[in-house]
């Protein structure tokens, strides 16, 4: 099968969504299969054109001026299954960018899908621009669809803006214009008439959680939602588990506990460092990640030696700080479709304390509940938890939780998605 990739952001910058869809990538090839990835450019790629590209999956680094490689090497190799479309970028940093969808979009598109393989399916993992464009492409072409929903768009709309309302109302009026002619019109204004719009013209739509899934068919955007987790890498997995070192005994050092992610709002990092600091937990706590919010909390961590700030890391070594840890820290509520981190720490035989119930419901053990929203409940679960790592009776993650959470089982039941779709043309 050739399967082309729609995101909204280039698979080389950060987020979540763009590391399952590298490992995705990576296992459909090894299956046999073409994937081609369309997404905006990243500013950076477009200021130093094709020969300043990293090679595949990473950024560029250590290059000189005009995109030359390391000193003594020529220029980095273009990705082949790339398609960059042209953006503009939208963060300070030029992170992250857009690209717009419309009729010189479309024109972009075919021209370049001229000199390619026939494709077989599309593959719409997006949630904006990257959808409406991915959708229209699909369309143009009599292409059958499936669509990965990433996204909660209401409650993420609400955690960075209070006026997250009108916001909804205008990208529904921008999804109707740019996705008209497709699939059966959808009114309203809110989070779920955009992801039932989106949703238009699809074959099948997946889900990375049953709890996102279920929420998904009970506001009508797709019904049966397909659950298909994101994975993790099998080969990393492996490299990771034989590196953790498993000889520490309980009680002869402190716990330690591991938060990661976006510094914004809705990932709940100020709350936990308000709990750590009320709970004098005797505690190594790392925070890895970076964001808006680090001024914030490195303020409210002044004055707890027990407190560091790692910064953003490589995904391995990410993953070995999970491995290394004795509990990972899940704080966010209601936002994630999934929350790979605790799924990741199951995996890797590191428990969680968990405050998302549907992230709880999903891990089925291997963690310490927060009963509710409150500084005051974090404080006591996490006063609980190390107490229980002390004396050497902290949870056990199931493991059928980690045998699913592997990223060759994940791309198996995506297959079986495609074949099915494919069959009922």
């Amino acid at each position: 099968m050739h399967i082309v990739f729609f995101g909204d952001q280039h698979l080389d910058s950060l987020g979540g969504a763009q590391v399952s869809m590298r490992l995705q990538r990576r296992y459909l090839e090894r299956a046999g299969h073409t994937v081609t990835v369309v997404a905006p450019a990243m500013p950076l790629r477009q200021a130093q054109g094709p020969k300043g590209q990293g090679p595949k999956g990473q950024r560029p680094k250590g290059q000189g001026p005009k995109g030359q490689g390391p000193k003594g090497q020529g220029p980095k190799a273009a990705d082949a299954g790339y398609l960059d479309l042209p953006s503009v970028p939208i963060t300070v940093d030029r992170e992250y960018s857009m690209s717009w969808p419309g009729r010189r979009t479309d024109r972009f598109l075919d021209r370049a899908f001229a000199h390619r393989p026939p494709v077989d399916l599309v593959h719409v993992q997006a949630d904006f621009w990257g959808a409406f464009i991915g959708h229209r492409f699909a369309h143009r072409h009599g292409i059958p669809v499936v669509h990965t929903m990433h996204n909660r768009v209401d409650v993420g709309m609400a955690a960075v803006t209070p006026l997250h309302k009108p916001v909804l109302a205008v990208l529904n009026l921008w999804r109707r214009a740019a996705m008209r002619g497709i699939g059966s019109p959808v009114g309203g204004s809110d989070g779920w008439a955009f992801l039932r719009g989106i949703a238009q013209g699809s074959s099948a739509v997946t889900a990375p959680s049953g709890h996102f899934a279920r929420r998904l068919e009970q506001h009508g955007v797709f019904d049966p939602v397909d659950v298909v987790w994101n994975g993790i890498d099998d080969e990393l997995l492996a490299q990771t588990l034989a590196a953790r070192d498993s000889n520490v005994a309980p009680g002869t050092r402190r716990p330690r506990f591991v938060w990661l992610g976006r510094m914004s709002p809705e990932k709940r990092l100020l709350p936990f460092l308000q709990a750590v600091v009320e709970s004098r937990v005797d505690a190594e706590i790392e925070v890895i990640g970076g964001g808006g919010q680090l001024r914030a909390a490195e303020k409210i961590a002044r004055g707890h030696d027990g407190i560091r700030f790692a910064g953003r890391l490589p995904y391995a070594e990410t993953l070995a700080r999970i491995a290394a840890a004795d509990a990972v820290v899940q704080t966010s509520i209601g936002f994630e479709t999934q929350g790979m981190t605790p799924f990741e720490a199951a995996t890797l035989g590191t428990p969680t304390v968990v405050s998302d119930p549907d992230i709880a419901g999903e891990l089925r053990g291997g963690l310490w509940e927060v009963p509710d929203a409150s500084v005051t409940a974090l404080t006591e679960t996490l006063q609980r938890a190390a107490s229980d790592i002390v004396a050497g009776r902290a949870p056990t993650p199931d493991p059928d939780v980690a045998a699913a959470f592997r990223q060759s089982s994940r791309t198996a039941a995506m297959i079986e998605v495609y074949e099915r779709v494919l069959a009922q043309r």
